[in-house]
């Protein structure tokens, strides 16, 4: 039986991070959603410390859990696989699972499906933590501060309630941030809506793209989809993910490995491609709402 909605998280020994980005993917965390209308497929990307699949099901009567035997490094198999099984209509790719949602990202990023054709949907991405992981990991923050933050907001009661414990990716390291930050262009999504029509059309996701991570997999995926003729670019507005602390190939390293890893990135793109990277600009369109004032501090200009 098809659903309108599948959700696909990727992961790679997250143990600790997994189960909760599930539940923050089901009803009633995600508010005016029903388990019966969605999917969310969990797919293990040849973890060596492995989820027990069984307890993972058990979080929601609408979760699979895959196991992906002789995983590559990169996550574009894991991926395109549950694609493959997925039974939605749209589909909601998340290749880093250790990230939790907002309460309305599933609702609003369905509804841009009301509102446009071939919508493209982009969700932004926030670091739990009192700034950017790459600074704060090297200045000791780790699992135990962050379960101590997630306690000090009693997640789940009220999802929204992340704001106050997080930092906008786009944050620099020495405090820059970005004015009026919900409206800046994102060049990636670690939840990004699409029509699984869509999905295919571009070839799924490349898995040429095979280094650890998935490299520029991601930013790939949403250009492509974005040079589809008929496709609308949407970013949410008072929805996000929210990335825990886990040991991550880009986001828990230092700012100069990331700068390296990035370099490494492109090169892979344009021997990819054939073709500098570029984002993707489509005129850009807007939907959401402003949940808290947390939320709302991101559109002061001062």
């Amino acid at each position: 039986m098809s659903v309108r909605l599948s959700v696909i998280l990727v992961v790679y020994n997250m143990c600790r991070e997994a189960p909760r980005s599930v539940q923050s993917c089901l009803a009633p965390y995600q508010r005016d959603m029903n388990n019966d209308d969605y999917e969310v497929i969990v797919v293990e990307n040849g973890s060596s410390e492995a989820l027990d699949g069984a307890a993972i099901e058990a979080l929601g009567p609408n979760v699979r859990y895959i196991y992906l035997e002789d995983a590559p490094p990169s996550p574009a198999r894991a991926i395109n696989m549950a694609a493959q099984a997925a039974r939605g209509e749209v589909l909601a790719v998340m290749i880093d699972g250790a990230h939790m949602l907002s309460p309305g990202v599933l609702r609003f990023g369905l509804r841009c499906f009301d509102s446009f054709a071939n919508p493209v949907v982009v969700t932004l991405p926030f670091f739990l933590g009192p700034g950017p992981q790459m600074e704060t990991v090297a200045n000791g923050y780790d699992e135990v501060a962050e379960d101590a933050l997630l306690e000090q907001i009693n997640w789940p009661q009220d999802g929204y309630r992340l704001f106050e414990i997080s930092t906008p990716y786009r944050i620099e390291p020495n405090g820059y941030r970005p004015p009026l930050l919900w409206l800046v262009r994102q060049f990636e999504s670690n939840c990004l809506f699409m029509r699984r029509d869509a999905f295919h059309q571009v070839g799924g996701c490349d898995e040429r793209f095979d280094l650890p991570g998935g490299g520029i997999l991601l930013p790939d995926l949403y250009r492509q989809l974005g040079r589809l003729e008929d496709s609308s670019l949407v970013q949410l507005m008072g929805e996000a993910s929210f990335h825990q602390v886990h040991g991550g190939t880009s986001t828990n390293v230092t700012v100069a490995e990331q700068k390296q890893k990035w370099q490494s990135y492109l090169r892979q793109y344009e021997a990819v491609r054939g073709e500098p990277y570029a984002v993707c600009k489509k005129p850009l369109h807007y939907f959401g709402h402003m949940p808290n004032e947390h939320a709302r501090q991101l559109m002061i200009t001062g």
